[in-house]
């Protein structure tokens, strides 16, 4: 393993891996970058720091083993055999490893910074000085591992004394013994590198059928106890060895940082996932100056994570419910954003602002969750032209609908392609190709790397707005979809 370099793996929500994978080329510089359901591989020098301010990701692991998935037969002891011979070195490995994990912490490897998948009060320092943060930081956690979950290829998690099957996760921290209790074994002693750690194993698929992530994590964790003369602790350990193993490959990291990359420390009460929100923003094009609106702006997510990544754009946001609003100002003034967001009441079928006046619009359109479906899905074609109206021509809007609310669009475009002789069908569209972050924050370049996940090349223009990719993310126990549009004339020219 080299000292320089590191080669590293980010786990995401299940259609964001194309947004991480041109995340990590454009703000970190990564090479040898490989993306796969739920995962995105890469390679970079960039410093911790750097490597903290992902904003599409999950979680960050040092990557330490990448192989085949392992062979599977109906002998455990077999099975076991070859999992602990992808994990199991010499002590040499292991202090190589240690001191790389401890550089990237800066000389120490505090334990602030370690991961602790799932962190419970319990298991946590006093960190928080009242109950309501760590419910609040509790609850992102979980929502962080119900979205690996979904990364994973949607498979479900279950308990851990429940049997795995190829449609269901399994995971677990080990419960591990002090070997020398059991076997009769002395642990080999090694000072340097006697300290704590951890197992935490997930497994899906093939293996899952053969083998629990308990018993996977266990043997091997007693195995590196004998090895290396390690401590387990399972509530405060310095070190987290995770073990991923599918159908795809066998995969084995430490987690760089204790929290998932997804919690915001600057967003006091959660509504839309952050890390959709950030990629909803990145294609929304917005350059230095920009004028930037989302009508229903909620609780603000969208707004808080575009003004923080574009800071030199003007960000403002209406809702017709004062307590979002109060939430959104909340938000607002934890993440110190007052002088760039501004908000206001309003209805969004009538925004008391001019025509054209924006150059962007980002919206997560909430119909299903919070307003009755059957009636209200009738008013999405008056929600699309009043935001056509207050974009200026070129510029574009960015929507998350439901999966009703998708079914519905598409009816929407099929009774504008029966109106419209300008319809656009089969390949006809020239702006196919997602436009991909900047991350200096002036404009947004042309890449290819995106465009895998559209749904459909057969899209169809709504009034002057010019279809521009549907993108189809997971939400964690629903999925959802992006919409982009670009404006292409004033109303009175199409």
């Amino acid at each position: 393993m080299a000292a320089g370099g590191g080669r590293y793996f980010c786990t995401a929500g299940r259609g964001l891996e194309p947004f991480l994978a041109r995340e990590v080329r454009a703000r970190l510089g990564a090479t040898e970058v490989d993306r796969v359901s739920g995962k995105v591989f890469f390679s970079t020098e960039a410093e911790p720091g750097e490597l903290r301010k992902l904003k599409s990701g999950e979680r960050l692991f040092l990557l330490l083993k990448k192989h085949t998935p392992i062979p599977v037969s109906r002998n455990k002891g077999k099975v076991l055999h070859e999992i602990k011979s992808l994990v199991i070195e010499e002590p040499k490995y292991w202090l190589d490893v240690i001191s790389i994990w401890r550089n990237l912490h800066g000389c120490g490897g505090q334990k602030d910074n370690v991961s602790q998948e799932n962190p419970s009060p319990l298991k946590r320092k006093s960190e928080e000085a009242n109950i309501a943060t760590k419910r609040q930081k509790m609850e992102q956690v979980r929502g962080t591992m119900s979205e690996e979950c979904q990364a994973e290829g949607g498979e479900r998690c279950v308990v851990p004394e429940r049997k795995s099957d190829q449609d269901c996760w399994t995971e677990s921290k080990t419960s591990l013994e002090d070997p020398s209790k059991s076997s009769g074994e002395e642990p080999i002693a090694n000072e340097q590198l006697s300290f704590s750690f951890r197992v935490s194993c997930r497994c899906s698929g093939a293996i899952a059928k053969i083998l629990t992530s308990q018993e996977i994590g266990r043997a091997v964790g007693i195995a590196l106890m004998k090895q290396c003369g390690w401590r387990a602790d399972l509530r405060d350990a310095d070190l987290e060895i995770f073990i991923h193993l599918n159908d795809i490959h066998s995969v084995v990291g430490i987690p760089l940082f204790r929290l998932p990359l997804a919690n915001r420390e600057y967003i006091k009460t959660a509504g839309l996932r952050s890390t959709i929100a950030w990629a909803m923003a990145s294609l929304a094009e917005i350059s230095a100056g920009a004028f930037v609106l989302d009508p229903m702006c909620g609780l603000g997510t969208i707004l808080l994570e575009a003004a923080k990544e574009w800071p030199e754009a003007c960000y403002w946001g209406a809702d017709i419910s004062d307590s979002q609003l109060e939430g959104a100002d909340v938000n607002i003034r934890t993440a110190g954003l007052m002088d760039k967001i501004e908000l206001l009441k309003a209805s969004v079928k009538a925004l008391p602002l001019p025509s054209e006046s924006f150059d962007a619009v980002i919206s997560d359109i909430p119909f299903g969750k919070k307003f009755k479906i059957t009636k209200d899905i009738q008013l999405l074609p008056d929600i699309l032209q009043e935001m056509e109206r207050v974009l200026r021509v070129g510029g574009t809007i960015v929507l998350l609908l439901s999966q009703d609310l998708h079914k519905c669009m598409d009816g929407i475009t099929k009774h504008a392609e029966n109106d419209s002789p300008n319809a656009i069908s089969d390949g006809a569209s020239e702006t196919t190709t997602a436009k991909a972050l900047n991350v200096d924050g002036n404009s947004s370049s042309l890449v290819n790397g995106i465009e895998e996940s559209f749904l459909s090349s057969r899209q169809t223009r709504f009034g002057s707005l010019v279809p521009d990719g549907v993108y189809e993310v997971s939400l964690g126990k629903t999925d959802a979809f992006i919409y982009k549009y670009r404006k292409i004339s004033s109303a009175g020219n199409q």
